[in-house]
């Protein structure tokens, strides 16, 4: 079992750098992610991934990290309607355009990283090339 994302080298940074969004300590601390924390303290050891990584293995697709994004997508665009979008954007208050902008700044490049991560660059550059493709179709 090989995992690629060990390979790459761990970039040291005080702790006080680390920059978390509310509620990621609570997602960290959730008995889910226990798993995927053993794998991240065994590469930061240098110690052996793979019991760590036959843990993840065995977990149901529902169980591990990839399920959560993606089916918090899912979730987050059930109902998704750009009528709806539009009339926030009409009467929202600058500084809660502004904070909906700062919320939003990074989960394009986040969105990416996890299509490549998941899928490779290409399947990420194709997918991400046709979903713009198709939003400039779609008349607002």
């Amino acid at each position: 079992m090989s995992h690629e994302g060990i390979k790459r080298p761990v970039q040291r940074m005080a702790v006080k750098d680390i920059k978390t969004e509310e509620g990621s300590e609570d997602l960290l601390q959730s008995p889910a992610m226990q798993p995927y924390v053993r794998l991240a303290l065994a590469t930061v050891k240098g110690e052996s991934a793979e019991p760590a990584l036959a843990e993840i293995a065995a977990l149901p697709l529902e169980k591990r990290y990839v399920w959560r994004i993606a089916s918090a997508l899912k979730w987050a665009f059930a109902d998704f309607d750009t009528l709806n979008v539009t009339a926030d954007r009409d009467t929202l208050a600058p500084e809660e355009k502004e904070k909906l902008t700062d919320l939003l700044k990074l989960r394009p490049i986040q969105f990416c990283l996890f299509l490549t991560a998941l899928f490779g660059e290409d399947i990420m550059q194709q997918a991400m090339a046709s979903a713009i493709a198709a939003a400039r179709e779609v008349v607002l």
